[in-house]
């Protein structure tokens, strides 16, 4: 490890870290297509968001960081569809703080993630991947998702059209 730098943790997400995964969320929706949402929130606008991922099921939020203050990304599971049979499938997804790219923090938060899901009972994982991105991509397939289709031009954003790759991973005994 460089001299200087400090171990990084990472942990499930609690209510205190609302406002800064908030200011993290909020990077992506000003300034990338990775995400859809086109408004910034507010932290209390996130609140339910972030309650819906507790500590333990099938949607989990962890959260990495140094030992000083600042968090350095998260990643979340989430229903993937709210109709009951989508109950054994998740959408999974990171976010990094602008500063906190290609330190290894998303492969961190996904072994956290996806070691906190293996006692689930989940059959499946999928990721939109909004293209081009390299760098999620990478780390997708480093983890074992392969691409199963993409959505072409499904979003606009910036005033252009983003095209979508979905990934899937399976989960649980035999996968």
């Amino acid at each position: 490890m460089p001299p200087g730098r400090t171990e990084v943790q990472v942990r499930p997400g609690v209510e205190a870290d609302l406002a800064p995964l908030t200011a993290i969320y909020n990077h992506y929706v000003r300034e990338t297509a990775v995400t859809f949402d086109t408004v910034p929130f507010l932290p209390e606008e996130r609140r339910p968001w972030l309650l819906s991922h507790p500590e333990d099921g099938p949607h989990r939020l962890m959260v990495a960081q140094r030992d000083k203050p600042g968090i350095l990304g998260y990643a979340t599971s989430s229903a993937l569809r709210p109709k009951p049979a989508y109950s054994t499938s998740v959408e999974v997804s990171v976010y990094l703080a602008p500063d906190a790219g290609g330190q290894g923090i998303g492969t961190l938060l996904y072994e956290a993630l996806l070691g906190a899901l293996a006692d689930e009972d989940l059959h499946r994982a999928y990721a939109g991947i909004t293209l081009p991105n390299e760098a999620s991509v990478r780390l997708h397939e480093r983890f074992g998702f392969r691409h199963i289709g993409t959505y072409a031009e499904v979003g606009r954003k910036f005033q252009r059209y983003w095209d979508v790759a979905w990934y899937e991973l399976p989960l649980g005994p035999g996968a």
